[in-house]
């Protein structure tokens, strides 16, 4: 009985330590698989996240996206084409997940950062087109040439050959200031909005035009020339009436300034051959007022040119200080030169 029993304890204790060695072995390679499948897990979601969620490498910052009208597919294959996406597919099926696969809006997007595709497809479903208006700063005085620099380097829609052509035929009447346009902003809003504002600045000085006895043109023109004269609001009025008094004599104007406008060139640098050249903006060769405006004049050039300080001056100068300084005689300006300008 005693053998029996002895047998019996050893064959449990046998039993128990196969369970225990078994047991002990599945928990090892069970830890060993959840390792396993963890490591593929995260491998796989590296892989999703590198080829398919991240922003591309080339992603276009502060430029605008253009997303057309078109089907899911067509967006999506637009944005991968402009390196906004990785992939097309992961797009469209974002947009379907967000409910929005048959009202994805068009236009024109901006990302002032590298957005992943989660990001782009929730723009792009909701509209969100991240575009700020731009504050842009036109000088007074400004010439049509010097406005197309200014824009073309901040309005990506801004097409410079069709602004020249018709900033041209409008020189002088589109008023300098500073306005606030939307990045993808046409030449066709900046001259509408730049005409707008100069017809509301001059609007409440149609009586005061008419009275002076000259056109909306002529003092636009005087006013673009005093604009590069003078800078000091008494002394531009001062310069108005001298060179109102040498049209009214039939005398030539012979300014500088609208040789800076025509050939590009400012009084230091003028020669002979210049003050001769056969231009109808040689106010030398040719009298009265150039045929446009040489530039924006402000609102303050405009009112010395409407408002000129009557006096029985016809010559003027600056010396190297910039005092102006004024003559009544052709003999007297020459001693002025001569006196302050050493010439």
């Amino acid at each position: 009985m005693d053998f029996v029993q002895q047998l019996l304890r050893r064959l449990f204790s046998a039993s128990d330590q196969f369970q225990r060695k078994l047991s002990e072995r599945w928990r090892e390679h069970t830890n060993r698989r959840t390792t396993i499948v963890l490591v593929l897990m995260g491998v796989a979601a590296a892989l999703l996240h590198i080829y398919f969620i991240q922003p591309p490498a080339n992603f276009p910052i502060d430029a605008l996206i253009s997303v057309p009208e078109g089907t899911l597919g067509e967006v999506a294959e637009t944005l991968s084409e402009q390196e906004v996406i990785r992939s097309p597919l992961a797009f469209r099926m974002l947009v379907v997940v967000l409910g929005h696969e048959r009202s994805v809006r068009a236009g024109d997007y901006l990302f002032k950062q590298p957005r992943d595709v989660v990001s782009v497809a929730r723009a792009v479903s909701r509209g969100l087109f991240g575009l700020e208006p731009l504050r842009i700063r036109i000088p007074e005085g400004a010439t049509s040439r010097e406005m197309v620099i200014i824009f073309r380097s901040q309005l990506e829609r801004f097409n410079e050959q069709k602004f020249v052509v018709r900033a041209r035929e409008q020189e002088g009447y589109l008023f300098p200031d500073t306005y606030f346009f939307l990045p993808n902003t046409t030449e066709d809003t900046v001259l509408e909005s730049m005409r707008q504002n100069f017809d509301n600045r001059v609007a409440g000085l149609s009586e005061e035009i008419d009275a002076s006895g000259r056109t909306l043109h002529d003092i636009i023109t005087m006013a673009s020339i005093i604009e590069r004269e003078a800078r000091i609001p008494a002394d531009r009025r001062m310069i108005s009436g001298v060179l109102w008094n040498r049209i009214d004599r039939n005398m030539a104007l012979q300014v500088d300034a609208v040789f800076l406008y025509s050939i590009g060139k400012s009084t230091f640098q003028l020669t002979l051959t210049d003050l001769a050249s056969d231009s109808p903006y040689n106010t030398y060769r040719y009298k009265g007022l150039p045929p446009t405006p040489i530039g924006s004049p402000s609102m303050d050039s405009i009112d010395a040119a409407l408002h000129p300080t009557k006096s029985s001056y016809l010559f003027y100068l600056a010396d190297n200080s910039g005092v102006t300084h004024f003559s009544k005689t052709y003999q007297e300006h020459l001693r002025k030169k001569r006196l302050y300008l050493g010439t």
